[in-house]
């Protein structure tokens, strides 16, 4: 049976501030664990007025903290903005800290605009063409000390905190398959590569001391509600959003509004339909059988769920009637 999980941005909102975005994730974690969700992961993002969740390793303290039993990680960290050691050293306090409920993704993205990224790691392109050497380093300070090592992370050595990669490119695909390592594709925002990805994962597959079979995770955007109209007029935070990205005016999450007309060009609502085609929208219905649609396609082990609406309460209801959906489609399985 497929597992669902969440994605959290730790989102602020119009007319909210960073103390309630923070609050509002550990509402989150606490949904997601207790309707019977896999994970709960947290993204890296700089420079962003609309994301709270830049000092990740402590978003995720908080998640954990604030839930008892559900995974806790990163979807992902920016290995490249870091070096091995200090991720290997804040994962391992996490795992000290939550004793096997911590996950790490790692992503090769800046995770931010390149100004930031700059400021982040100095030298942008050899932080992309190590990633490969640094997540194989990382998997070194994570694992018992070998002898003669030099260079020990304290905590982290032997944390063994599973390794995620993720991607929105056929580039994660071969990286993930050649580690051996479980792959999770963004296709909430970078869809057309899905398939493409997903076979090559599968494909070129070589078994790992931490993974003996591939191991998929595909994300998806998704607002659910009593109704299909109530479900649209959420999600339009999300189209709103998505248009002031492509207009580089990012912001807080808007509001939602009645209709889009005359806030998108034809030509943006046909390139944010397009990048949102899987986007599970709707009351429990059709939630439901574009669900069913999607795992069906993918044949993923795993749906990460991402639910970017305005309002803290319309979210966590969504958290919810996913965990119900969930248990809809295993009884009818």
């Amino acid at each position: 049976m497929t597992a669902f999980s969440i994605l959290d941005l730790c989102p602020v909102v119009e007319g909210g501030t960073v103390p309630e975005a923070l609050d509002a994730t550990r509402q989150m974690a606490r949904q997601a664990e207790a309707s019977g969700f896999t994970r709960f992961w947290l993204a890296e993002h700089h420079g962003m007025t609309g994301i709270a969740s830049a000092a990740t390793s402590l978003v995720i303290s908080e998640a954990a903290r604030a839930t008892k039993t559900i995974r806790v990680g990163s979807g992902g960290i920016m290995l490249p903005n870091h070096s091995p050691l200090v991720i290997a050293e804040q994962f391992g306090t996490l795992e000290a800290l939550y004793p096997g409920r911590i996950d790490l993704g790692l992503g090769r993205a800046p995770g931010t605009d390149m100004n930031t990224a700059r400021a982040l790691r100095r030298n942008l392109e050899a932080g992309a063409e190590t990633f490969p050497n640094d997540i194989v380093e990382l998997q070194t300070l994570m694992s018992e000390p070998q002898e003669g090592q030099r260079l020990i992370a304290n905590p982290g050595a032997g944390a063994n905190v599973p390794i995620y990669i993720l991607g929105s490119s056929t580039y994660s695909a071969h990286l993930a398959a050649m580690l051996g390592l479980p792959y999770a594709f963004a296709s909430h925002f970078a869809p057309d590569m899905l398939f493409e990805a997903l076979h090559i994962y599968r494909s070129n597959f070589r078994p790992s001391n931490q993974l003996d079979k591939p191991y998929v995770i595909v994300g998806v955007m998704a607002a659910l509600a009593d109704t299909d109209e109530e479900a649209d007029y959420h999600f339009t935070s999300a189209l709103q959003s998505f248009v002031a990205l492509r207009r580089n005016a990012r912001g807080k999450t808007p509001r939602p509004v009645e209709s889009m007309d005359g806030l998108w060009t034809e030509m943006e609502k046909m390139s944010i339909e397009h990048t949102f085609q899987f986007a599970i929208v709707g009351g429990p219905e059709k939630a439901k059988a574009k669900m069913e649609r999607f795992v069906a396609d993918t044949k993923a082990d795993e749906v990460i769920i991402s639910v970017p609406v305005h309002s803290v309460e319309a979210r966590l209801k969504s958290v919810a009637m996913f965990g119900e959906m969930r248990g809809a489609l295993k009884q009818a399985a």
